[in-house]
């Protein structure tokens, strides 16, 4: 294998392949990116579970296969001067590389010890500009349970129905949804990926073109410009989120998303990892009221809203509120809620957006 590419395209294909690479194997091969150099430069990384392979731009003198050792390459190559660099790998697997007047020689491993990658039918598939998908894993992504009592919740549920597709993410404490609703109709479909991938597909996706996943039997495929991601489902059965979200909630309000988030920060700041203590909020008509009290102070701030909170009291874990607020996309936001063991549902003010955020209550303590 002979290649020539520049070091700026090759360093980030290396950089985004390694994101996948097993840190630590039986299998020495999956802990090295994969090179492949046929038609285009091909670098692949493969932890078993989750596998990304990008394509860049080279100039290919003799076409073959190899397995570089993923930490020495990236820094050999982040080291290399700007400009061009050349690979040759011999029939040893002796590696030379070249850019300026720096030379490196290293060993590789043979391609034939690598593993192959799943084989993702193309069954089912629905595609979608990447900044709509970027921006639904966002809005959900801080919600994924951290645990592995239930490992379904540590994903994400992709819920494909003929006219909308919707990502949602629980973890026994909240509730976080994003749909979209494209133009034609879809085939219905539903299964959970895990969130360690979706993290590598949100810093995969960008502004521009669209993105594609592919259902297969036990794996989603993921097709973005010059990368693709393929992992394993999580396997179980997902919370029916219909079923969870109250829907006759009587006290409906309106607030700004910006003021409101502001004053629960601001309120938050008595609260730490090692002094927790509920955050009051009492709505009142136009107003509502946010209290904490710890062991290292207290603190107190009103918002504005529009509507009448009939005087609810109600505690909510302080930062579980906050990173909903944070992952409203709109100005304004509706606040449903029913009573004080109810949880909170915050939703669109206008039916041109469509999203869900659910956080469960904290029993107050009797006095304030």
């Amino acid at each position: 294998m002979k290649f020539t590419c520049e070091k700026s395209a090759l360093f980030s294909a290396i950089s985004v392949a390694s994101r996948t690479v097993a840190a630590k194997s039986p299998l020495p091969a999956i802990e090295g990116v994969l090179f492949q150099a046929g038609n285009s430069l091909q670098l692949t990384g493969f932890n078993l579970e989750t596998a990304i392979t990008v394509s860049t731009e080279a100039d290919i003198s003799r076409t073959g296969q190899c397995v570089m050792p993923a930490k020495l390459i990236a820094d050999i190559v982040r080291r290399l001067p700007e400009g061009p660099v050349s690979m040759d790998v011999d029939e040893n697997y002796k590696v030379t590389i070249k850019a300026g007047r720096a030379k490196f020689t290293i060993s590789a491993l043979s391609a034939e010890d690598y593993p192959e990658l799943p084989d993702v039918e193309n069954r089912n598939s629905v595609t979608m500009p990447q900044s709509k998908l970027r921006e639904m894993i966002g809005g959900v992504i801080f919600a994924v349970a951290e645990n592995q009592n239930r490992p379904v919740f540590t994903g994400c549920l992709f819920e494909v129905e003929e006219n909308r597709f919707s990502v949602v993410a629980v973890d026994g404490f909240r509730l976080a949804r994003r749909s979209y609703r494209p133009e034609g109709q879809m085939t219905p479909m539903h299964f959970v990926v895990p969130a360690v991938a979706l993290k590598e597909v949100e810093k995969i996706l960008t502004d521009d073109g669209d993105v594609t996943f592919t259902l297969g039997p036990k794996h989603i495929l993921f097709s973005m410009g010059n990368a693709v991601l393929i992992c394993r489902l999580l396997e179980g059965d997902f919370l029916d989120w219909r079923k969870v979200v109250p829907q006759d909630s009587p006290i409906r309000l309106t607030a700004n998303v910006a003021d409101l988030a502001s004053s629960v920060d601001r309120v938050g700041l008595m609260v730490m990892e090692k002094v927790k203590s509920p955050m009051r909020c009492l709505f009142k008509e136009n107003e509502v009221v946010f209290r904490t009290v710890t062991t290292i102070g207290a603190a107190e701030d009103q918002c504005a809203i529009a509507g009448n909170g009939e005087e609810l009291e109600i505690g909510f874990n302080c930062r579980y509120l906050a990173d909903a607020l944070r992952a409203v996309p709109t100005e304004e936001v509706c606040l449903e809620l029913k009573n004080g063991l109810s949880p909170i549902v915050l939703t669109p003010v206008t039916e041109d957006d469509d999203f869900s955020y659910m956080v469960l209550p904290v029993r107050l303590p009797s006095s304030t």
